[in-house]
This record gives C-alpha cells, structure tokens and sequence, in this order.
C-alpha cells in the first residue's frame, strides 16, 4: 500500500463478494447521504464504481457528494482550484437517467476557511459552477497528538475551530446560504461546540458520528472514549442548528476490527456492534438531526455496500414510519435542500 491509501483499509472485492447480503425492505427510500468519488495513486472510485454499487438492491433515490481532493483545477488562483472538484461532479453525473438514483444531488465542497471573510469569492465559483446543486463546505480539522490517525493529506493544524481566522470563514457561509461539514476527531467536540454556538445561523453537520477514535493511544481505553465522546455529542445536541451523520464506523480510526474477518461482517454483526453509538445520536439529536451515510468507498474496506444499508434498516426496526423516513431520507433532503432548486 503507498503513502496514498496506508490510512485506509484496502478495498478486495473478493472478500466483499463472499457475504454480500441481499437488500433488506428494497423500496424503502433512501438518500445516501455522504460518499466521495477517489482518483489517488493506487485508489479510483469514480461514477461507474459507485453507481455498481448503488444497484445492490436497495432503494437509493439519490446521494450527497462529499468533497474528496479531486480533480481540482490545475491553473489558476491556488485559492480557486478546489473549484475543479465541483465542476468535476457536475459534468460527470449531468446525464441523470430517469428512475436511476440521483447521483450528487447536492454537493459539498472545499474552501479553504482560513481566508476569512476573503473566503466569500471562493463560496461564490463554487455556487456558480454548482448549477444549483452545491451545498456546503468541508475544511477538515482532524488533528491528535498522535500523528498516527490522522491521513497526511488532510491533517489540520492544532485549534483550527478555535482559529479567529478560520471561524471568519465559517462565519461567510451562512451568509451565501451554505452548510459546514465538520469532520474531526472526538476530543476535539468540544471546539465545535463553541464554533456552532457561535455561528447559530449556520447548518452544522458532524461527519461519521463525531469522529470515533478506538486506536493509536485511545486503543486501551475504549471505555473512557465512548464516555467523552458521549458526553461531548449530548452537548453538541443542546444546539438546534447541528446534526450528524450515522455512519462512517467502517474506517481504520473506529479499531472495530471488521476488516480482519475471514469474510465480511454481517448486517446483524454490524448493527450490534454499532448500536449504542448510534442510538445514542439518535437519543441525543433526535431522528429529525439525524441522516445515515454510506462513507464509500472508505468503508468499503470493511463490509458490502448491502449489507451496510441493512445493517441501518435492522436497527431502526422499532422505529416509527416517521422516524425512519428522517434517518434515511428526510433529514439529508431537508438539511442539504436536495429539493430546492437553487
């Protein structure tokens, strides 16, 4: 594995197709709410991966890209690059098939925040390249001090919610009418409560249950993890204008271990091992703040497209209609505007 992908797990399609489960409910509606497309050295995921496996039985209606460090612009002002990736999505899923899911809906995008309020030209290419389908922006601030977890291409220096600059920027999206992805890693909820506190007007989403770290030094006190990271997601709920994404638990960082099965985990082994992760964003947030994402292929390293879908459909089996419909469709409709037309 090269420097590229070594924070992920390896993808073997192999080792997937061995207990790729049929689709559980296969017309219940779902928006996928968080997935990438890849082109790195030695990992491609693009359109055409995707879309095999959105054919694996359930009922995806459409999806929300999320920003991943591709195809940026290779001229140009460095601050307006990032602009490629969105230019990237819409020419590649213009050609929407009717009764075929619709792919990247809406779209997250990058900006790099620490401009300030000078951010606000960068937010507005996006919006113009967009065709009324660009959503958000994603600044990743992961950052530990444990250099071990976090991925050399996006790893963020120490404080940069705390960052007067930083926050400047984050400040400018409410302002063009865009949400803030948040993506870190679970000590560091709490900078993200002072920074969604402070911007009420501004859509927050915390990405993959608020960043679930069970290795590196966290890896002996996976107690004293679920603990404070627990405690941190019930405050961060305390905010109306915040919402997170259940998923992202297939990654290296959660040490769950799903990976090193002889052959891939079930739906029922995933939900049991998730469950009081994600009941409790459920119980906190309530399912109206809530969505499900698939994260791929990032997750793909650890279970099937399928089996991950009904892993989410077998722990909400007690839920109401209502309370469903949210998780799986509602509450990413809602939050990224996937109805609206600009």
């Amino acid at each position: 594995m090269n420097a590229t992908t070594r924070n992920y797990l390896p993808v073997r399609p192999e080792w997937l197709a061995s207990a790729t489960e049929q689709a559980l409910e296969s017309d219940l509606p779902i928006v996928d709410a968080h997935h990438h497309f890849y082109e790195r050295p030695g990992w491609t995921y693009l359109l055409d991966d995707y879309t095999g496996d959105l054919h694996s039985g359930h009922n995806i209606r459409a999806s929300v890209y999320m920003q991943a460090l591709s195809r940026y612009r290779t001229v140009g002002p460095d601050a307006l690059r990032p602009v490629g990736e969105t230019e990237f999505v819409i020419a590649t899923t213009a050609a929407t098939v009717a009764g075929e899911p619709e792919v990247a809906k809406g779209i997250v995008g990058y900006a790099d925040l620490r401009q300030g309020a000078a951010v606000r030209d960068v937010l507005e290419a996006h919006i113009e390249a967009g065709h009324g389908r660009f959503r958000g922006v994603r600044h990743l601030t992961t950052w530990d001090a444990d250099p071990s977890l976090a991925n050399p291409l996006t790893a963020a220096p120490k404080g940069l919610l705390l960052d007067p600059q930083y926050r400047a920027g984050v400040s400018e999206l409410a302002t063009v009418g865009l949400s803030y992805d948040a993506w870190l890693f679970f000590p560091q909820l709490p900078e993200l409560f002072h920074l969604a506190k402070a911007n009420p007007d501004t859509t927050v989403i915390v990405n993959h249950c608020g960043g679930v770290v069970r290795i590196g030094q966290y890896r002996d006190k996976q107690a004293e993890v679920f603990d404070l990271w627990s405690r941190d997601m019930r405050e961060l709920a305390r905010l109306p204008n915040v919402h997170v994404k259940l998923g992202g638990l297939g990654m290296r960082i959660n040490g769950f271990g799903f990976e090193q099965g002889e052959r891939p985990p079930s739906s029922i082994e995933l939900a049991e091992t998730w469950k009081p992760w994600m009941f409790t964003c459920i119980e906190a947030f309530g399912a109206e703040r809530c969505m499900f994402e698939s994260n791929f292929p990032v997750d793909k390293g650890s279970y099937p497209y399928s089996n991950g879908w009904n892993a989410f459909k077998r722990l909400t089996a007690q839920a109401s209609p209502a309370e469903r419909d949210a998780l799986f469709r509602g509450t990413a409709s809602a939050v990224y505007r996937l109805d609206a037309r600009t």
